[in-house]
């Protein structure tokens, strides 16, 4: 493994980080920490991987009925089918250009016959109960659609133009919920955006994202300040790339100086982590697999890697 000039007085969560990114470092990390899935992703995304071997693993997850489960989505174990194993399953298959029209297919049937009351998808289905789960993942009383589900999954899959009856009604969900959107979550508006970055209409997204996105700064669900500790949100979270709608409310300055913090943000031991509560030990080694690829992803599509 490569030495490292590590930079002293910073930290994120009370990991010692490095000053630049190390590629050999992180998959170091994946070999030892992650999941086959994530060391799957990282040899497509930043080696000569096939699509293959990451569409295998992501069936892995794959349930009979055509819905995925198993803890794809860490911070939920339950083996059931859940609308967020699902919204993983497709955001990967799509970055590593795995693209499996079958396993996608089989996934929208199921999010069709579980469909939330009205459309679109729910939060997390009851099925959870009695599994291992992170606390905040409460089946909602009378199945109302998730923005923050519905909106990542539909975003998903107008960005690759599938075409299926769920997707139909749930982006009616999401144009009729933005209409009358005044006080979001961080979370909610994370599905909003990355709706509103792919769906078709272009003239109609920016229109509604000229009513709905300057409520990240007046509700303060964004944190300018790259520095700030907890679980907070940056306008990576909500721009990850220089095409995102969101990066019309952030100036170039703020923008760098998150960058600089990610790019800092890799620890010694070669991974990210993250900022929100670790409940599991197992979750948790998930998530910082996740999210090594996930910073290693933002760095390069913002030519800082």
């Amino acid at each position: 493994m490569a030495d490292f000039v590590k930079t002293p007085s910073v930290l994120a969560g009370g990991i010692e980080v490095m000053n630049t990114p190390d590629l050999k470092s992180a998959a170091s990390f994946l070999a030892g920490h992650g999941r086959v899935l994530e060391r799957r992703r990282f040899d497509r995304l930043f080696g000569d991987g096939d699509a293959g071997p990451v569409r295998d693993a992501v069936a892995a997850y794959r349930n009979e009925d055509g819905g995925f489960g198993h803890g794809l989505e860490p911070d939920c174990r339950c083996p059931d089918s859940q609308p967020a194993a699902i919204e993983l399953a497709f955001r990967i298959l799509d970055e590593a250009d795995a693209w499996d029209a079958p396993l996608v297919s089989g996934a929208c049937d199921w999010l069709q016959a579980h469909a939330a009351t009205g459309g679109g998808a729910t939060f997390v289905e009851a099925s959870a109960e009695g599994w291992p789960h992170a606390p905040w993942w409460v089946a909602e009383e009378g199945r109302p659609a998730s923005l923050i589900a519905t909106g990542l999954i539909a975003g998903t899959l107008h960005a690759r133009a599938v075409s299926h009856p769920w997707l139909d009604r749930a982006s009616e969900v999401m144009w009729s919920r933005m209409d009358e959107l005044t006080a979001p979550s961080a979370y909610e508006m994370r599905g909003v955006l990355r709706f509103l970055d792919c769906v078709p209409d272009r003239d109609r997204a920016q229109r509604a994202f000229d009513r709905v996105g300057p409520l990240l700064l007046e509700c303060k669900l964004v944190t300018l300040d790259p520095d700030e500790a907890g679980e907070v949100h940056t306008p990576l979270d909500f721009a990850p790339s220089p095409r995102s709608l969101a990066r019309q409310l952030f100036d170039a300055r703020t923008i760098s100086a998150h960058l600089d913090r990610m790019a800092g943000g890799q620890s010694a031991d070669g991974g990210w982590t993250f900022n929100w509560f670790e409940w599991s030990p197992a979750a948790a080694l998930d998530w910082r697999g996740f999210m090594t690829i996930e910073a290693l992803m933002v760095l390069r599509t913002n030519d800082r890697l």
